[in-house]
């Protein structure tokens, strides 16, 4: 049995946040760079560029990449061997509260019906699961209000099957349009329940590999085609690249539904995944 103890998982959360908001990882990196030279239409281009130059400068200068630093979503998978010596939601708030003032992030949690800002960005959204081992992963994404504003969840009929799925997987982007800050990438959960398959979208952003099951991968790059095809571009004004990359994650459902939920990322797709 390991013990963990508050301050260990506050200054690794407080760090981990401050590295993601200031600095694009390099899956993101790859996908701005491969789309400039794959892009044909000019103004596309010129915004890719821009958005290139822009991770560079906060990168350089440690700023943030965007103004919005969104709210903080932490998976935290821990391992069965592991003694919490605090409590859990405690120690990843206050991680949460020391980056946002020790990196100057924006504060933009507030209660839903007064808005009154809670001043700290806390409270986080915490998701737990159990795993083997002695350690806690913790996968973190502080999740703007641009693209999160543009997800949407709906309870299909088990009739509408594939092609329903991909129809409002591409209405939903569609109806989005240039307001989440494309080129996205796009969350999928299907299965579950309402909740679960919400939960599903959201974790799914944060692969970088395409699924295992060969038929859900068909169907991520079935879905990421029809998105290209959109003319969407480049921060809404229009070109060949729309969407990076479609993630899907799956869930069994009850025999009667088929719930479907669509997480979608603007182009930084800030996340982390760190270790204790």
């Amino acid at each position: 049995m390991r013990e963990i103890g508050f301050k260990e998982i506050s200054d690794v959360v407080s760090a981990a946040i401050g590295e993601c908001c200031y600095h694009l990882g390099d899956y993101a990196k790859c996908n701005i760079k491969r789309a400039l030279e794959k892009e044909t239409n000019a103004l596309a281009k010129e915004v890719l560029r821009q958005i290139d130059d822009n991770a560079s400068a906060a990168e350089e200068d440690n700023t943030p990449i965007c103004q919005d630093t969104g709210i903080a979503v932490v998976f935290a998978e821990i391992g069965r061997d592991v003694h919490l010596s605090c409590d859990l939601y405690e120690a990843v708030n206050a991680g949460v509260k020391e980056a946002y003032d020790k990196f100057y992030l924006r504060k933009s949690v507030a209660d839903p019906l007064t808005r009154i800002n809670t001043k700290d960005n806390t409270p986080a959204v915490v998701h737990i699961t159990l795993n083997s081992g002695d350690k806690i992963r913790l996968k973190i994404a502080p999740k703007g209000a641009g693209s999160e504003n543009m997800s949407k969840v709906a309870m299909l009929n088990p009739s509408d099957g594939k092609e329903g799925i991909k129809k409002f997987v591409v209405d939903t982007v569609k109806v989005a349009g240039g307001r989440p800050c494309p080129p996205l990438y796009i969350g999928v959960g299907i299965g579950g329940d309402l909740e679960k398959c919400c939960i599903l979208a959201k974790e799914a952003l944060l692969r970088s590999d395409l699924s295992v099951d060969p038929a859900i991968r068909e169907l991520e790059r079935e879905i990421k085609e029809e998105l290209n095809k959109t003319n969407i571009g480049p921060m809404g004004l229009g070109g060949d690249t729309t969407c990076f990359d479609v993630f899907i994650n799956t869930f069994p459902c009850h025999i009667a539904s088929l719930p479907v939920a669509v997480n979608i990322q603007c182009h930084a797709n800030r996340h982390i995944e760190v270790e204790i």
